[in-house]
């Protein structure tokens, strides 16, 4: 079927067919990648502005690198240099950027709801790069397709989230997109963090370590969101680690071939040892590789591309 969306606002509104058309065509993109030439002229003309209004490492340098691949041009604002910290409304200041013919809003926010917001205000497209603790689609889009490369189809995995759930938006958009693809869910680690009501969204909950990684496929960790915490939600940090950081005999719990997977940044000896997020079982840096192809895949769909025109052949 044909891509129709202009806006990519969260995962829990795609379809399963929608999420594969996007694994197909960031998996033509990444071959492309792979090439001597990385180019290609597909948003040759376009402009595309990376509005991040909060902290971004990772997504922002992915989505700029995504775009300019696509051979758009590329203007990023942060916060520090917006006229937000002159009292500028967001409304305002994205109307401006679409008054100055921008042809695409990538946009991360502290509050839950903006790119919505955006959406129903501009004229051309919005991506959401991450809203408060609402969801952080593309992160969600990239994480299911590394698991994809590497265990094919997710129907029946055994799929564990674990660390702060409660304040994280990539959390909710990996339990969109795997219930969607049909894997098995666990969420897992301080019942403060994790309530139960997640169980709402279709995932089982849990808080037993053990029990949890029992055979699991996929780990994924995740830090404690200190700056979306009101307050503390358990004791200290060491306590954190001493019951729920991944360390090697914690990770023998796991399925033998289980990969495992952090969205960055990690916290290092906090939710996950050194030696294993640097060891052999470690996707997170193809995570990061896989973001440039899932955020170009994204970007051409949404400025009007169609799956079947992307053409890996050099």
């Amino acid at each position: 079927m044909p891509w129709t969306r202009r806006h990519l606002l969260t995962i829990e509104e795609l379809s399963l067919a929608e999420i594969e058309q996007i694994h197909t065509t960031a998996s033509a993109f990444k071959q492309i990648l792979g090439r001597s030439v990385k180019k290609v002229p597909a948003l040759r003309g376009k402009t595309i502005v990376n509005l991040f209004l909060e902290p971004s490492t990772r997504t922002r340098m992915a989505f700029d690198m995504a775009a300019k691949r696509l051979s758009a041009d590329v203007i990023a604002v942060e916060a520090s240099s917006s006229s937000t910290t002159k009292g500028e409304t967001l409304r305002d200041t994205a109307e401006n950027i679409q008054a100055l013919q921008a042809d695409m809003i990538v946009i991360r926010h502290s509050a839950a709801g903006s790119p919505l917001y955006l959406s129903r205000l501009l004229d051309i497209p919005v991506i959401n790069a991450g809203d408060g603790a609402h969801e952080h689609p593309t992160q969600g889009l990239l994480d299911t397709f590394t698991m994809k490369e590497h265990l094919g189809s997710l129907k029946g995995r055994k799929v564990v989230i674990l660390g702060d759930i409660l304040f994280s938006r990539v959390a909710r958009s990996n339990i969109h997109a795997l219930t969607k693809l049909g894997a098995d869910v666990t969420l897992v680690g301080p019942s403060t963090l994790v309530p139960e009501w997640f169980t709402a969204m279709g995932v089982k909950v849990s808080y037993d370590l053990k029990s949890a990684l029992a055979d699991a496929e996929v780990v994924m960790l995740l830090r404690i969101q200190h700056e979306r915490q009101a307050s503390s939600h358990f004791p200290s940090i060491g306590e954190y680690t001493s019951m729920f950081g991944l360390n090697k005999t914690r990770a023998g719990w796991l399925n033998p071939k289980a990969i495992i997977m952090h969205p960055g940044p990690i916290n290092r000896g906090v939710e996950i040892d050194s030696e294993l997020a640097d060891g052999e079982h470690s996707v997170i840096l193809e995570q990061v590789t896989n973001g440039i192809a899932v955020r170009m895949a994204v970007l051409y769909l949404c400025a009007g591309g169609q799956p079947e025109n992307v053409t890996p052949a050099a």
